[in-house]
């Protein structure tokens, strides 16, 4: 086998590029014009974090609120790239039962037995990762996503 020194004389993709001519693809201003955009999509309200799927990195969140006791824990009203199974159903006592317990016990006395409150799985919709559950007040609980900063 002819080793590559040998072999055909390899040409530089150097040589044919003309520097002259301004890129096509390329914007110096693009990080400037992605932040106005999120500044705009926002609409000036404020967020702990904003949460993206662990398996692909789509984002999931741009509002939410971290939990106090559990900081890998966020919930939220507003989402995008997320589906619900409508058909699966969670018992919500399978999140961790200290979640929020002084809100809970004033919403037990209106609500009764918080034991029969049901959950349904959220998942992102790029890669079908689990990321969640929605309760019925339509509350996003993340609990597999990765936070950045806002």
């Amino acid at each position: 086998m002819a080793s590559p020194t040998n072999s055909q004389k390899t040409v530089s993709d150097d040589d044919e590029v003309d520097y002259s001519i301004k890129p096509e693809f390329y914007d110096s201003d693009l990080d400037d014009k992605d932040e106005l955009w999120m500044v705009k999509k926002r609409d000036g309200r404020t967020s702990d974090a904003v949460l993206s799927c662990p398996a692909c990195f789509t984002t999931v969140c741009l509002e939410c609120q971290r939990h106090e006791q559990y900081v890998t824990q966020y919930r939220a009203v507003f989402v995008v790239n997320c589906k619900v199974d409508t058909d699966r159903v969670l018992q919500q006592n399978a999140m961790p039962s200290k979640v929020g317990k002084r809100r809970r016990d004033s919403e037990m006395q209106e609500t009764g037995s918080e034991d029969n409150e049901k959950v349904n799985p959220v998942f992102c919709s790029a890669c079908s990762t689990e990321i969640g559950v929605v309760d019925s007040e339509e509350i996003y609980h993340f609990f597999n996503v990765i936070p950045s900063e806002p």
